[in-house]
């Protein structure tokens, strides 16, 4: 008769283990002898390897005692449905090492390839790193609303990067926000490359998001992210007003 030290060992398991396949119902756990301790034959140790030969193989120990119970058939239907849980867990595991490999790569950890792409071709043209963040994490707040939307969305983006001017709005926003936050010097100037810009598009009958777009919750946290990264937003909201236009993130027309 063993101890439960001695069983634990030839079973290759931890006494830890032992006590709490007791506790869970596992394995039955015998009386004390007149010593006091727990004494356990050979049927233990050959219930005890069955056990810990099903835990190794992924059975969750839930459901160990079914299958060591099980009749043929059962047993059958048992073992095809633990390895279709083990096969969706080993699905999920490999996207989740995929996503794990995706840190490394910045942008595209949360991104589609459509936008990554897109702030690449700002970094060509030379706008800054606060506002490529800025970028980023205006267009996480549009992924998550409207994914579908987005390579269509990107695809007009670089066309109007095709514009010098929207090259040197960029190049002088990165000025602007690199720059001393308390400077509102060339915030006119923005606002005067950003009313050309959008009086152009206007008269040409552009602009118009349409219906998929009518959503306000987005384009407010955007323009919520706007003003809390740089507190002259507000300032340049004005100016643009001035000049006819409303809003931030979507302007529209005052008149």
């Amino acid at each position: 008769m063993l101890t439960i030290g001695q069983l634990a060992a030839y079973a290759g398991v931890t006494v830890r283990a032992v006590r709490h396949y007791h506790q869970i119902g596992l394995l039955p756990e015998p009386e004390r002898d007149a010593s006091g301790y727990r004494r356990y034959g050979a049927a233990a140790v050959v219930a005890l390897i069955k056990i810990r030969t099903v835990a190794d193989a992924g059975v969750p120990l839930s459901q160990i005692g079914l299958m060591l119970r099980a009749d043929a058939d059962t047993l059958a239907d048992a073992v095809e449905k633990i390895d279709n849980d083990l096969r969706e867990e080993i699905e999920r595991l490999e996207r989740s090492r995929k996503r794990i490999a995706q840190l490394a790569a910045g942008d595209s950890l949360v991104l589609s390839a459509d936008v990554t792409c897109y702030l690449d071709r700002l970094r060509e043209i030379g706008v800054s790193q606060r506002m490529l963040e800025g970028e980023r994490d205006g267009w996480i707040l549009i992924a998550a609303r409207w994914p579908e939307y987005i390579p269509g969305a990107i695809a007009a983006k670089l066309t109007e990067l095709e514009n010098p001017q929207f090259v040197r709005l960029y190049r002088v926003l990165s000025e602007v926000a690199d720059g001393d936050p308390a400077d509102e010097s060339r915030l006119p100037e923005i606002a005067d490359i950003m009313a050309g810009l959008l009086d152009r598009a206007y008269a040409a009958g552009e602009g118009d998001l349409g219906e998929t777009w009518r959503d306000e919750v987005p384009f407010d946290l955007i323009d919520n992210l706007a003003a809390e990264s740089d507190p002259r937003v507000p300032r340049l909201v004005e100016l643009m007003r001035e000049r006819g236009w409303d809003g931030w993130t979507r302007l529209r027309r005052t008149d």
